[in-house]
């Protein structure tokens, strides 16, 4: 499967972004997926995840938790990143993740991967 993030750009603190996912190659309804992102000299760090088939089942980073919602709309072979009351911290690369498996939080655990897309929040 092969996926493709965007979405990202340049948001004051306190705004909103949503990122995209797109896949392509198999139909994506038979996979979990992730987010992740990534700062310079930072090991990628765990975003959010959502099951596979109605996406059911999510979890969080703590860090992240009640500020971002992760959605997949399986009839358009997308997942979203909605992003809302964000925070310098969370100036990163964003990088959707995919995978047979769902319940790690390990970036190592995601078979595919997009290509990153930059978020940068202003203070």
């Amino acid at each position: 499967v092969q996926l493709q993030a965007s979405g990202g750009g340049l948001v004051q603190a306190g705004g909103s972004l949503r990122l995209s996912c797109a896949a392509s190659g198999r139909t994506v309804s038979s996979y979990a997926m992730g987010w992740f992102r990534q700062t310079p000299g930072k090991e990628r760090e765990f975003v959010a995840a959502i099951s596979s088939g109605s996406g059911g089942s999510t979890y969080y980073a703590d860090s992240v938790k009640g500020r971002f919602t992760i959605s997949r709309d399986n009839a358009k072979n997308t997942v979203y990143l909605q992003m809302n009351s964000l925070k310098p911290e969370d100036t990163a690369v964003y990088y959707c993740a995919a995978d047979r498996s769902f319940g790690s939080t390990r970036f190592k655990d995601f078979r595919y991967w997009g290509q990153g897309t930059l978020v940068t929040v202003s203070s």
